[in-house]
């Protein structure tokens, strides 16, 4: 299959699907009361599915697309949008949600199309979403907003919380891209 070096227009729809489900998926909060105080939302589920369906350029693509929207006051992240997300605690989630893509849609380019690799590529996309977040939002917090929060406080409430359900959507985006990667991938030229 010959690279694509611009978006064709079938790339160029399903960066703007996966951008809208993740703009939805913002919205569609879960509340397990048992499990976490917190609401989880679907972003991290479509964010994954981006990069393991449209590969880590077009997957980078959906969710910068998704980043540049909130930031220029579309309110689309979950408690809105506004280029002073940026100063948010939470924003460093957002930034490793295109990260993340990055790397899901890398691994899962390379590999072949087993449960082996996506579970491997959405465990790398885990990974990046939680470094990338709980460190901005450590330093945003200690240092630049001076409300304080302790690296124990930090993993607690913006990782443990999160980890059950993180890990149902690794196993969900595995699942989905083993059927539908082959899809992706004969309607779309390489990237």
């Amino acid at each position: 299959m010959k690279k694509e070096k611009t978006l064709s227009t079938r790339g160029m729809v399903l960066c703007a699907m996966f951008t809208a489900l993740i703009a939805i998926g913002a919205f569609l909060k879960i509340q397990i009361v048992i499990i976490s105080p917190v609401p989880f939302t679907l972003q991290f589920l479509f964010t994954n599915l981006a990069g393991l369906l449209l590969g880590r350029r077009r997957g980078l693509i959906a969710v910068g697309l998704y980043i540049i929207l909130g930031l220029a006051g579309v309110p689309i992240f979950s408690t809105g949008g506004g280029i002073d997300y940026i100063i948010r605690p939470t924003f460093g989630y957002i930034l490793g949600f295109a990260l993340g893509a990055w790397l899901a849609g890398l691994i899962s380019e390379r590999g072949p199309n087993s449960m082996k690799t996506y579970l491997t590529a959405g465990f790398a996309n885990f990974a990046a979403v939680f470094a990338l977040g709980l460190t901005y939002c450590y330093f945003i917090s200690n240092y630049y907003l001076a409300t304080p929060i302790g690296v124990r406080k930090l993993i607690l409430t913006g990782f443990l919380y999160f980890v059950p359900v993180d890990v149902v959507f690794v196993i969900i985006g595995a699942v989905l891209a083993k059927r539908l990667r082959p899809l992706t991938q004969k309607t779309l030229p390489s990237a």
